[in-house]
């Protein structure tokens, strides 16, 4: 059988986006925003400490990958017995990073300008993106965070999976990598699932992120 140059390339990037697609981590589950949980007088506060935390992000197209970070610019957690009772966090959307492209270099610069631009994040009018808990479970054997997700002043309630640990005075709460559905929060820039003619020239609409928060007792 013979294969033309077209089938080939069009093989090559339908194989990408397959690996792309496996490697993925599961969507959050995603409703309407919900009221933030309140923290009772008994609550044990704690500080973030932005410095010792991060959020690791991941934005998928059918050639490839692009990665990095975001810094978390303040947050509390209050915590009842060994509960999280309620929280908030306050995202510094200026601080993102490009992490697979050397910063040194002219791509570096125009992926993240672009990212910070009205096409993405739109940094100018959306210094900060924000987290409010609203509520924790358990499901098959997993702690579930869920709490109110707000990027260009929209909000969404996500819930997800994390991993909180005490060591004396400092908390650690981790979470498993999970998706977002960027067109909830108003992100369409090449979204297949908003503009149909866009060929291979997509880029998903998920965006996979990874909270890494560490948190000091007040």
């Amino acid at each position: 059988m013979k294969l033309n140059l077209k089938t080939i390339l069009f093989t090559g990037v339908l194989a990408i986006a397959l690996v792309g697609c496996k490697d993925k981590a599961k969507e959050a589950e995603t409703s309407n925003a919900e009221a933030a949980a309140e923290a009772q007088a008994t609550a044990v506060k704690y500080i973030a400490d932005a410095n010792a935390s991060i959020i690791e992000w991941k934005g998928f197209k059918p050639t490839g990958t692009h990665n990095g970070d975001i810094k978390l610019e303040s947050g509390v957690i209050n915590v009842n017995g060994d509960a999280i009772e309620s929280g908030s966090f306050l995202v510094d959307m200026g601080s993102i990073q490009v992490l697979d492209i050397p910063a040194e270099d002219e791509g570096n610069g125009k992926l993240l300008g672009h990212l910070k631009s009205p096409d993405f994040f739109d940094v100018e009018n959306h210094a900060n993106a924000a987290f409010e808990v609203t509520g924790i479970s358990e499901v098959e054997g997993k702690t579930m965070l869920s709490g109110n997700l707000a990027i260009k002043g929209i909000k969404q309630n996500v819930t997800f999976p994390v991993n909180v640990t005490m060591d004396g005075d400092t908390m650690m709460l981790t979470s498993e990598a999970f998706t977002i559905d960027r067109t909830k929060w108003d992100i369409k820039y090449k979204s297949k699932s908003i503009f149909g003619d866009l060929g291979d020239k997509f880029i998903n609409d998920e965006i996979e992120l990874r909270v890494n928060v560490t948190a000091k007792k007040a």
